[in-house]
């Protein structure tokens, strides 16, 4: 899509798409480690990003991935602000951006044409950036990049790196950030997945393998136990600094060499380029040695090479002025698409997968490739039988990018409206592109991940019902759907015969199960996995409907209402929808509960593999009407939110003394929240509790609440 939008409507429109689609593609990379397109194709998004910011500057976003680095750190690590942000670069596609670079640089600082515009060029290496820090010349914090301005303390982690020097000679500073990539080499990637497989083997269990090399350093680089990493063969390359009390040098050549001299590992392709015509002969010797790397690398990044130049350069938005990643062409080669199959995720995703005739790219042979979703499909109007251009970028899934034949006389290839695992509806929510299957607990495809989530803490809870106990008995045929899990009891002499069980462990499970045959009813609601119904939403629901059989019927009245409510004659689709939806919403008349949550009840229940499954659940179980005796209290009709670390109660415990007092529980600050509850580390959600000068107390006073309620 070349054309640029042509009202304001439509550019703020897409503006909004892309911020919503970048970030998640984000946090799939930098936070999941499992990013699901290409360098390449993120490359892409942001450059249409950019094109209609520059077209439309007065509709440039607050959120606008333009204005972002990285992503959110996951929740497991503690976490740290960097003293100086960990930015990312901006990017050059062409020898002509790379002229034009250097060109801003000129105008930017007023040189005459006879200065020279000195550049640094090295290797981009497709690894995890990391932050050391050295206080007094001792590594006192290693730290990811995260958002650039948060990242994950990984310090225990990184002293298991042999590259990571503990201690800098007595001739650097006091203070001094060394910054560069943890990454695995190409040969330790494979040696990896294979001892992993074989460890599998060993012991029965599912084999975890990395997808890249990326992947597998960002793994094991932000594990929980520093043992798992010291076991991992992870590097760190330098290639840079943040915060210092002084500088080695006056040139990134200098200050590099100085990082070098104290036991830093640095590229040896890193070299001083005079000229952009220098810089881009490097350019293309790197390129050309690529594939002989022992890492992976994208392109080659190149920085001012004077440091008074890059002080006065600064940076604008997320990059700084006086750097820029040149980035390699995605290798693209040409072949037949025989077949469009459908791949159901464990979320119920539906993502179209292409295969091949075998081909060739950049030395790799391919055989499948991604089409991302039906809106792809749509966009390139593929079919089996087409030629198409398959293109291959780093070690993520190659996808199609062009088709060759489109005018060919050949049947539209058409989505499916039903899931080809479990034959349930397959539908894409309003504003989305994802066709997912409504299937839910009975898929095959989902099954498991379903399976663990209604036996979780949060949602049924019982002891000792785990991931490989599940598994196991998934395996044995003897659940499929949440009613199998009451009737495990008939299998006791079975389960009793396999190695690993003792009749102590038996009868234990065993109790456990039989101890949820009442359980809460928005326990057993959020545990279903209903799209959109969390746990705060499944206790609203509840709170209005008290009994499980008061929700079917409510969705059945949805399902009523939606077919009886078509478009008026004239009406836009989306007309339609905002009529529905204010009618739907209006019909749940919970506050916090929208027509979201009612269409994917409606869903639900529509499908009647779903309603078996919910009849045959209830008739394993006898959950007591939701009734919540809330006392009153000065918190009593309130939006309560809890942050930092509670150390007196649990946090379910707080939240149910919140509900209790006649407060609801939000998981998120926002002009709606009426009082604040924070403990110590209590971080984003403080400080935007005081930008909106909300109440904020600490957990003593909330004892106090709780104490004196009537």
């Amino acid at each position: 899509m070349d054309t640029l939008p042509a009202t304001d409507a439509e550019a703020k429109a897409e503006l909004e798409r892309l911020a919503a689609e970048i970030a998640r593609h984000n946090r799939l990379y930098h936070t999941e480690d499992s990013p699901e397109i290409s360098d390449a194709a993120y490359d892409a998004l942001m450059r249409r990003n950019a094109a209609i910011e520059a077209a439309f500057p007065a509709l440039v976003r607050a959120d606008s991935p333009s204005r972002q680095v990285g992503a959110a750190p996951a929740g497991h690590l503690a976490k740290v602000t960097h003293a100086q942000p960990m930015m990312s670069l901006d990017n050059a596609f062409s020898d002509e951006e790379v002229i034009e670079f250097v060109g801003r640089v000129r105008r930017f600082l007023k040189l005459d044409e006879d200065v020279a515009v000195t550049l640094t060029a090295e290797p981009k290496i497709d690894g995890l950036s990391c932050s050391l820090r050295y206080e007094k010349r001792r590594l006192v914090l290693a730290a990811t990049r995260g958002d650039g301005r948060v990242g994950e303390n990984v310090t225990a982690n990184a002293l298991t790196i042999a590259d990571i020097p503990t201690e800098l000679p007595a001739d650097a500073p006091d203070v001094f950030e060394v910054r560069g990539e943890v990454y695995m080499a190409k040969d330790d990637f494979l040696a990896l997945n294979a001892r992993l497989l074989a460890e599998a083997e060993e012991t029965g269990k599912e084999a975890r393998q990395f997808a890249n090399p990326r992947n597998a350093a960002a793994g094991s680089l932000r594990q929980k136990d520093a043992a798992v990493t010291q076991a991992r063969p992870l590097r760190f390359l330098a290639h840079g600094w943040g915060e210092v009390s002084g500088l080695p040098g006056e040139t990134q050549g200098e200050v590099v060499a100085a990082i070098t001299s104290w036991g830093f590992p640095v590229s040896d392709m890193f070299c001083i380029a005079d000229t952009p015509e220098i810089a881009l002969t490097v350019y293309r010797q790197i390129e050309k040695g690529r594939a002989d790397l022992p890492f992976d690398i994208d392109g080659v990044v190149y920085k001012v090479d004077r440091l008074d130049w890059q002080e006065r350069l600064g940076s604008v938005g997320r990059a700084p002025r006086w750097a820029i990643a040149h980035k390699f062409p995605a290798e693209r080669a040409e072949t037949t698409l025989n077949a469009i199959d459908i791949q159901v995720g464990r979320t119920g995703k539906l993502t179209p997968v292409a295969r091949l005739e075998p081909v060739t790219v950049g030395g790799v042979t391919v055989t499948n490739a991604t089409l991302h979703n039906a809106d792809e499909i749509a966009r390139l109007a593929v079919r089996p039988g087409d030629r198409v251009v398959v293109q291959r970028a780093g070690d993520v899934i190659p996808q199609i990018v062009e088709n060759l034949t489109p005018d060919a006389k050949r049947d539209r290839w058409t989505f499916p409206d039903h899931c080809p695992e479990c034959g349930s509806e397959a539908v894409a929510e309003e504003g989305e592109v994802d066709v997912r299957c409504t299937g839910g607990l009975i898929c095959p495809a989902q099954r498991l991940e379903r399976l663990k989530h209604f036996v979780s803490r949060g949602a049924l809870d019982i002891e000792g019902l785990g991931e490989k106990t599940i598994a196991e008995f998934l395996d044995l045929g003897w659940i499929a759907e949440p009613a199998d899990i009451f009737r495990v009891s008939r299998h006791r002499d079975a389960l009793l015969a396999r190695e690993g069980w003792k009749e102590k462990s038996v009868d234990n499970l065993l109790a456990a199960i039989e101890a949820k045959r009442a359980p809460d009813a928005a326990r057993l609601l959020f545990g279903l996995g209903i799209r959109h119904i969390g746990a705060i939403t499944a206790r609203d629901l509840m709170k209005r409907l008290e009994t499980l059989p008061a929700l079917a019927a409510l969705a059945d009245e949805i399902i009523a209402l939606r077919d009886a409510t078509p478009p008026a004659i004239g009406e836009t689709d989306a007309k339609h929808r905002t009529r529905l939806d204010k009618a739907i919403a209006e019909h749940i008349g919970i506050e916090n509960v929208g027509a979201a949550v009612g269409h994917a009840l409606a869903d639900f229940f529509h499908e009647p593999h779903n309603r078996s499954v919910w009849d045959d659940l209830l008739e394993q179980v006898s959950p007591p009407p939701y009734v919540v005796e809330a006392r009153a209290s000065e918190v009593s009709g309130k939006t309560v939110v809890f942050t930092g670390t509670l150390e007196t109660v649990s946090r379910d415990e707080a939240k149910a003394q919140a509900e209790s007092l006649g407060a609801r529980v939000a998981g998120s600050v926002s002009a709606k929240t009426d009082l604040v509850v924070a403990g110590p580390g209590a971080g984003s959600k403080l400080k935007k509790a005081a930008e909106l000068g909300i109440q904020v107390i600490d957990e003593g006073k909330w004892a106090e609440i709780v104490a004196s309620a009537g």
